[in-house]
């Protein structure tokens, strides 16, 4: 058997995603909220996390990855950082303050 690497909840969860999108999708009706988490975090982990840095019980976590976009500048080519991001659901009536 493999032993698994337990991240901390600092490691997990490295920042809030702020964008427009992230704030007035659902988070009209619900609350949402995007952060920005470590490639390999699983959904306990960030859930445990989410728990222990917020003080807050997680509804559930849906995870996504942001894929790398390719662009060319100056006639060279590259590519953004990829990342991994969850969308953290709260009962409703509760909050996170991240700012």
């Amino acid at each position: 058997m493999s032993k698994v690497n337990k991240l901390s909840p600092d490691a997990v969860i490295l920042k809030p995603h702020l964008t427009e999108r992230a704030a007035l999708g659902e988070a009209l009706t619900k609350p949402v909220y995007t952060f920005v988490v470590a490639s390999r975090a699983t959904k306990p982990e960030i859930s445990r996390a989410i728990k222990t840095l917020y003080q807050v019980t997680p509804l559930k976590v849906n995870i996504l990855r942001a894929k790398p976009k390719r662009f060319v500048y100056r006639g060279r080519g590259g590519k953004t950082a990829g990342f991994k991001k969850a969308r953290v659901f709260l009962p409703a009536g509760t909050k996170i303050t991240l700012l």
